[in-house]
């Protein structure tokens, strides 16, 4: 499978990224990601890898200090590092919603006081809180409430599935200013050091175990009025014109990840010998390396699709989550297949594919479940 920066399609520009951000993700991230795995822990040192070439500022304006990466650079980097390891790219893109929501929403001070560290040196980690016990894929039943006293909110509630839980340092909350009206959910900015804001402690999860995930409780959290990201009312909308980019991102990391686990199946199918010879002579193994093979590619066709529509300014939502949909279920697909392929072996700890396999489920999970992405489709091209 020919690699993917080789593509004539990409300028040169993207393909160096490519070829940088692969060797950070072979160098840096993959190395270290079965430990990671076991121990539930980030690898800070890939992270600080990821930064020091400035990907960390990815949506960041270059007055701000970073790159300002276009969608198909996004989702170029978005794939390599889930190659890595799909706990550091999560980590990433959430960390790159925030700097967006400052970027796009934030006022001249706020993009001055956060945007530059956060771009040079990845710090403070950024936090989307947006998901709450009870309101999942249904935002707008959200119960946290943002009250105004004097000058400053006062924020109460609950906030569920929270990546970089405990190591972030800037958090983007979405609350009502009026607990009844669902029309009031607005966005503000949140220090993580800010009395009342309090992480819980990480999720037990069934993959993405290094990835820092926790509850985050606001207990009379108060913070200055000038914190306000949006207008009031204006913030379901912010999220979702955000959550189009961080889809398409998604896709991108399924993809990755899903090269990962063809490698490794390619990798011990042509070292695996039974009945005396390689197990990779065998069709049905050939046909089902063909298959993987061939939904990788077409994945990565429909990221890039999404990515040139958005580029171009128009509407992405239907392509964005046809991308992330279609990825997500790809990387499910071709790490099962992965472990088939390598038998009882697969079903170990010894071989990466157990891992990859457990990670790649949460892909059709967050940022909008494959049920919610059809949903989005189908609203796209059906009259209500």
């Amino acid at each position: 499978m020919p690699d993917p920066w080789t593509d004539p399609s990409l300028t040169a520009e993207q393909r160096a990224i490519a070829e940088l951000v692969h060797e950070i993700a072979t160098e840096e991230i993959r190395p270290v990601a079965r430990e990671a795995d076991e121990n539930e822990s980030f690898p800070e040192d890939a992270w600080d890898a990821l930064a020091e070439a400035d990907l960390a500022g990815l949506t960041v304006p270059e007055e701000h200090g970073g790159v300002a990466a276009d969608r198909s650079t996004y989702a170029i980097v978005n794939e390599e590092v889930a190659y890595g390891g799909l706990a550091v790219a999560t980590a990433l893109s959430v960390h790159c919603l925030v700097t967006s929501c400052i970027a796009t929403f934030g006022t001249d001070d706020q993009r001055e006081r956060w945007l530059p560290r956060m771009a040079r040196s990845g710090r403070p980690v950024g936090m989307f809180c947006l998901s709450e016990p009870q309101a999942g894929s249904n935002p707008a039943e959200m119960t946290t409430t943002a009250t105004r006293e004097g000058d400053e909110y006062v924020l109460d509630g609950h906030k569920r599935w929270i990546t970089n839980g405990r190591r972030g340092g800037v958090a983007i909350v979405f609350a009502k200013t009026d607990p009844d009206d669902p029309d009031t959910v607005t966005q503000f900015l949140v220090p993580a050091d800010a009395d009342g804001f309090e992480p819980g402690e990480p999720e037990r999860k069934l993959g993405l175990r290094a990835s820092d995930t926790t509850d985050v409780v606001l207990d009379g959290c108060r913070i200055p009025a000038e914190n306000r990201l949006t207008e009031v009312g204006e913030g379901l909308a912010s999220a979702f014109r955000i959550l189009t980019g961080g889809r398409i991102g998604i896709g991108a990391q399924a993809v990755g990840l899903a090269r990962a686990a063809l490698e490794e199946a390619t990798t011990y199918a042509a070292d695996r010998e039974q009945f005396g010879r390689s197990i990779s002579e065998f069709q049905s193994i050939r046909h089902t390396i063909a298959e993987m093979a061939t939904r990788i590619e077409a994945s990565r066709e429909l990221v890039r699709a999404a990515c040139r529509r958005a580029e171009a300014g128009e509407d992405a939502r239907v392509a964005a989550s046809m991308a992330k949909y279609f990825a997500s279920e790809t990387a499910t697909a071709v790490a099962n297949d992965a472990i088939q392929i390598h038998g009882g072996y697969g079903y170990t700890r010894e071989f990466p594919v157990e891992r990859l396999y457990r990670d790649a489920k949460v892909t059709e999970i967050y940022e909008g479940t494959t049920q919610i992405q059809k949903t989005i489709i189908a609203r796209g091209l059906l009259p209500e």
